[in-house]
């Protein structure tokens, strides 16, 4: 399995876990429901204080801030998404959803078209679990299996029924990483096409901890604004680890931490 396709399980335990947090820094209670029987099985374990810490503390050595992180970002797209559905977004692209429940969580997201857009292993595992849980996929949801390391966003939406001239919110969350420089360009020239007042929500790995392997693509705040620009898009906001513990601030007492390593950019077609 490509190394993308395991990375959707990880980020949506981390947030089943929060959820026996008593102040959590996200609140999603569709997030256990989604995950696979064992880590769903982890993150029941969970509800324990001292195995929740323990798990934190562990996934915190590993990658100081992550954890926080990924609390961050969710929320904070969560009411960009919102908002922007609010102002005249019709519809919703989620390049790599992995097993993001947006679509079946948030109230201003109900009968907005969704399109769910990932690698097969990843579509497969959400479409067995849409079925367990609902029966269906829900009509307002489209699942899109692709590899974006080699087709064409704008084609593949092409193919599931995607209205090009409609306002939309891109959603590219913890993607681009994983895709060569080329691979990112194309799908920005895709995006340059989108309608003005469509939006954008983007994580960027920032291009110091790039190592070429795992990660492949990188940004810097200082560039951002300017590789945004070159197709069309103009930033509306740039946070990290700082501009968030001001936002959020912390619980007490949970050990947490922040990162600079990643950043979320929102933006609007110009």
């Amino acid at each position: 399995m490509a190394p993308a396709a395991r990375t959707a399980v990880g980020p949506m335990t981390i947030v089943a876990i929060e959820q026996h947090e008593p102040e959590p820094l996200l609140r999603d209670d569709l997030a256990g429901r989604f995950l696979p029987p064992g880590a769903r099985a982890i993150a029941a374990l969970a509800r324990v204080p001292f195995v929740r810490h323990a798990i934190r503390s562990a996934a915190e050595r590993r990658a100081p801030g992550s954890w926080t992180g990924v609390l961050d970002r969710k929320r904070f797209l969560d009411d960009d998404l919102t908002t922007a559905v609010g102002d005249g977004c019709e519809s919703v692209v989620i390049p790599g959803a992995g097993l993001d429940d947006r679509a079946y969580r948030l109230p201003s997201l109900a009968g907005v078209p969704v399109y769910e857009v990932d690698l097969m292993p990843n579509i497969t595992a959400k479409y067995q679990r849409l079925h367990a849980l609902y029966g269906t996929v829900p009509p307002s949801v489209t699942l899109a299996p692709a590899d974006l390391t080699v087709q064409d966003l704008g084609d593949v939406l092409a193919q599931h029924g995607y209205r090009p001239e409609r306002p939309t919110y891109f959603l590219c969350e913890a993607l681009t990483q994983y895709l060569a420089e080329d691979e990112v360009r194309r799908m920005f020239r895709f995006l340059a096409g989108a309608p003005l007042g469509s939006r954008l929500g983007l994580t960027y790995i920032r291009r110091d901890f790039i190592d070429g392997r795992h990660l492949r693509f990188g940004l810097e705040p200082e560039t951002v604004a300017e590789f945004l620009a070159e197709y069309g898009w103009s930033v509306r906001q740039d946070l990290g680890g700082g501009e968030f513990a001001r936002r959020y601030g912390c619980p007490a007492d949970t050990g947490r931490s922040r990162s600079e390593l990643e950043r979320v950019v929102t933006a609007q077609r110009r």
